[in-house]
């Protein structure tokens, strides 16, 4: 494994570490292509702002610190700056151009709250077992891949689902179509593993190796060590063997 474009920053609030740390470890490990998606900056409309991105009036300076990055360590690593971004209906639009303003030159789909997060939304984590919340997030993830827009989506397995099996293996399974449809890679997700999280979810990883979606890997690095997550990496690979995963390796960035 050469490659990790799902990185983040301290400007989030729950990452430790510096840019040039992750860069170096990245580099000393053998990664060859490396981009930075930190938490997309967003101010709802009474001015709220979420604790875990990056604020609002530091986007500009991010993107900005991240070329300069770029250009001190050409020739040792590939450098992209994006963003991980959520699909909400009411503000995309916004939250897309605003991203485009910034500078960011990609995106992953990296959803994390079902409905729209402020004031009223609920954590993806959180176990559920309402058949109405899966359906919503499946159907909030297949709008984000609809638009064209994100490069890869970020731990697709990450709802904590706890409901009925049938529907949860129906439901998911329409990402797994959709993804395969439109070409846009699945992650198998780093942290999860290393964290001992809930995801991965090997039921999701069936499902999509029975669908041949494509699939990809990320790092989804908040601390200098996972900067080249590779004690992570026969985890990920296992899931791949075991289910016959239609893995790719590298995505292809798709441009903003």
């Amino acid at each position: 494994m050469d490659y990790n474009y799902h990185a983040h920053t301290t400007r989030c609030s729950h990452a430790t570490g510096t840019e040039e740390s992750y860069i170096e470890t990245a580099i000393a490990g053998g990664i060859r292509y490396m981009g930075f998606s930190d938490h997309m900056p967003h101010v709802f409309p009474d001015g709220y702002q979420s604790g875990y991105r990056v604020p609002f009036e530091q986007g500009h300076e991010y993107v900005n610190f991240i070329r300069t990055l770029r250009d001190k360590y050409s020739g040792k690593i590939e450098l992209n700056v994006g963003f991980e971004m959520e699909y909400y209906p009411d503000y995309f639009a916004e939250m897309l151009q605003n991203a485009k303003d910034f500078g960011a030159e990609f995106l992953i789909l990296g959803h994390h709250f079902l409905r729209q997060e402020y004031p009223n939304g609920h954590g993806v984590t959180h176990a559920t077992s309402s058949d109405e919340d899966l359906e919503e997030y499946v159907s909030q993830v297949i709008s984000a891949m609809e638009t064209g827009v994100f490069t890869y989506v970020a731990h697709p397995d990450s709802l904590n689902f706890v409901g009925d099996e049938e529907q949860y293996r129906k439901q998911m399974r329409r990402i797994c179509i959709r993804a395969r449809e439109l070409r846009i890679p699945l992650e198998i997700n780093f942290l999860g593993i290393r964290r001992g999280r809930h995801y991965p979810v090997e039921r999701f990883w069936q499902i999509a190796g029975e669908e041949q979606s494509p699939v990809t890997f990320g790092f989804d690095v908040h601390e200098t060590e996972a900067a080249c997550d590779i004690k992570s990496l026969p985890v990920a690979m296992e899931l791949v063997e075991r289910y016959h995963l239609n893995y790719i390796g590298r995505p292809q960035l798709r441009p903003l």
